[in-house]
């Protein structure tokens, strides 16, 4: 059985994931490769959406291991977390335009699988927009977790943001502990997890030198910030996050640490505090996305090497 909770898949059966691997599997056509995109659930089938240009929504049945395409966005969108609310996908905090300078975009922009259409949702405020960051759903509610306000050239932010679709209000919250970008956030229980991230300088020529090892944790119920003392096995940036049970899997990511993207995928337990290891992609990648069905992680898109090139093309599952 799978739950929805918070945008992310939870599974209440848990495997022993050890004696899984991950597998490249053979498709029924094909979806257009890029990257800084996300892959997300909706009714039994994947939505891989965004990206740099103006692609597709690219539309898998894992039924049938079967690709279709849905529309275009109406604009560029890159470098965000999409969640799933009321069976439709919202695009907050997006990014638009080149490398270093990609641009935060105005607006929320939201995605009905059901109709096959775009619609702008409401604005952002102006004082707190940004890209690359952290998103997620909690009880009706949207929030905004750190980003980057230019591009990969500068200003890394530590914003907290609430959202509330159903009036439109936007509130902020308390800081993050540590700035990042390129990073994904995950929700158990009644809190908010940030793993892995960067905080991107291209401006002072740094890359991905920064990247960051923190566990940042936000308690909803007591709204304040802790740091876990537990840091991530394998620092990197452009990873995926998926939540299952007590348990976050960090997969894959990019690193200055090797030219190829990583294919490590390490396991943070809430409970324990602890990081374990499992076994690790075919295929390194960063800047693509992952998502929990039936048991099994997929993981599609993005880039082979750190930086933007090649872009990828296969499909892997985790499962036994």
């Amino acid at each position: 059985m799978l739950l929805l909770l918070a945008g992310f898949f939870i599974s209440t059966d848990f495997a022993q994931f050890e004696n899984y691997s991950w597998k490249i599997i053979e498709t029924n056509g094909n979806y257009i490769p890029r990257e800084e995109c996300d892959f997300v659930v909706v009714k039994d089938k994947f939505y891989l959406i965004g990206g740099r240009g103006i692609n597709d929504v690219n539309i898998f049945d894992p039924k049938t291991n079967t690709w279709t395409s849905g529309a275009k966005p109406p604009v560029e969108l890159n470098h965000f977390q999409a969640v799933v609310y009321k069976d439709e996908i919202y695009l907050l905090g997006a990014m638009t335009g080149r490398y270093p300078h990609e641009q935060p975009v105005a607006n929320i922009f939201i995605y009905n699988p059901k109709t096959n259409a775009w619609r702008t949702g409401d604005e952002i405020p102006p004082d707190r927009r940004r890209g690359s960051g952290g998103a997620v759903v909690y009880k009706n509610k949207f929030y905004m977790v750190t980003g980057i306000l230019d591009g990969h050239w500068t200003g890394n932010v530590p914003w907290f943001d609430e959202y509330d679709p159903r009036t439109g209000k936007w509130t902020k919250l308390a800081d993050a502990p540590v700035a990042r970008d390129h990073v994904r956030a995950g929700v158990i229980g009644d809190k908010l997890y940030l793993i892995g991230g960067v905080q991107s300088n291209a401006k002072e020529n740094k890359g991905l030198a920064n990247v960051v090892d923190a566990v940042d944790v936000y308690d909803f119920k007591k709204r304040q910030w802790t740091t876990a003392s537990a840091k991530l096995l394998t620092l990197r940036a452009g990873n995926s996050i998926i939540v299952i049970k007590n348990e976050l899997f960090v997969i894959a990511g990019e690193s200055a640490k090797q030219r190829k993207a990583h294919n490590e995928v390490e396991v943070y337990n809430v409970k324990t505090n602890s990081f374990r290891t499992l076994a690790p992609l075919v295929e390194g990648r960063h800047a693509g996305g992952a998502v929990l069905y039936k048991g099994k992680i997929y993981t599609v898109a993005g880039v082979g090497n750190a930086g933007g090139a090649p872009l990828l093309k296969s499909i892997e599952v985790f499962s036994e």
